[in-house]
């Protein structure tokens, strides 16, 4: 299969993974068994690992709150990351865990029902990770923009905006 024509797919279903083979194969001018079987191997390689719809939870009946967490570490052997990251992976609290460079050494993302909520996962469960030297948690006010989407889109009340 054509890199190009997966890397095009790719970038269509990023915006937009509600479009359909057929729809995508129009825009690419191409049939649309090539984009199944194109979609296919990109799932089956790992490149495409799931569909997703972007959710604005503050305009939704719910309370939860979100966090970013930063760990400093200490690995324990040439596979020390990894092992750590597959340790704090496991839990269900845990949406985004990244190995970042520079003041810290990963950076968690949490939801949980309350502040009290995530502060007892921290304490209970980050913190008592043996390489773990320190956490940093910064709970989430505004969601202004997320995954390129700005969620902070006003409705528009149709008037026209009169200044004396």
């Amino acid at each position: 299969m054509e890199q190009d024509i997966k890397k095009q797919i790719v970038g269509i279903l990023e915006k937009d993974c509600r479009l359909s083979a057929e729809e995508i194969a129009v825009m690419l001018g191409k049939e649309t068994k090539e984009v199944e079987l194109a979609i296919k191997e990109l799932e089956k390689e790992g490149i495409l690992c799931g569909y997703h719809a972007l959710v604005n939870w503050d305009k939704v009946d719910d309370d939860t709150v979100t966090a970013l967490i930063e760990l400093k570490v200490t690995p324990q052997g040439g596979d020390g990351f990894n092992k750590i990251a597959e340790q704090i992976y496991q839990y269900p609290q845990v949406e985004t865990l990244y190995l970042m460079s520079g003041a810290y050494d990963f950076l968690v993302m949490v939801r949980g029902k309350s502040i009290k909520d995530i502060s007892l996962f921290v304490s209970e469960n980050l913190a008592s990770i043996e390489e773990v030297q320190s956490t940093a948690t910064y709970f989430t006010l505004t969601k202004y923009k997320e995954q390129g989407v700005n969620l902070t889109r006003k409705k528009q009340d149709g008037r026209m905006v009169i200044t004396l």
